[in-house]
């Protein structure tokens, strides 16, 4: 499988679990009040209308958002197109389709739909969704990457 493809099918597969998860958490009437699934962990429905963690909410209109997601796409989308390295490919894979799956909530619904909520007693971390997720583990094997010597790049290349 050239790295190209694997980062395509990394983005569909990353935008599919996003979309199907959020549906689900959709159409959960129970999860407007939260439902404990482990003793750090509630699935709760929350409706995020800024950026990472609701930052800047009700303050940038939410074509604005979509246009800035759309632009960093594109440009993720070129070093995709032009990556050998399926590590790389694979991570901008993630984050391309994690990046879509909030698009097409802030298209259809003007707002992106988180549904994980993890907490240690009263602090809770911000709600979340599965595209939040694929985000943070394209940008972490990313960073990986980076760090990997030049050698150990070149074989995976390979």
């Amino acid at each position: 499988m050239s790295a190209r493809f694997l980062g395509l099918v990394c983005a569909a597969a990353a935008l599919a679990l996003d979309q199907g998860s959020k549906a689900l958490a959709l159409n959960s009437p129970r999860l407007a009040g939260g439902v404990e699934v482990l003793p750090v962990m509630n699935l709760v429905l929350v409706r995020n209308d800024g950026v990472s963690f609701g930052m800047l909410g009700g303050l940038v209109p939410w074509w604005a958002l979509v246009l800035l997601a759309f632009a960093i796409v594109a440009w993720l989308s070129v070093w995709l197109w032009r990556s050998q390295c399926r590590v790389v490919s694979a991570a901008l894979g993630l984050v391309i389709g994690g990046a879509l799956g909030n698009v097409v909530d802030r298209v259809r619904l003007q707002a992106v739909t988180d549904f994980l909520d993890f907490h240690v007693g009263a602090y809770h971390w911000p709600a979340f969704n599965l595209a939040d997720v694929a985000v943070f583990c394209g940008a972490a094997l990313l960073v990986w990457d980076s760090f990997r010597p030049a050698k150990a790049r070149d074989r995976a290349e390979a």
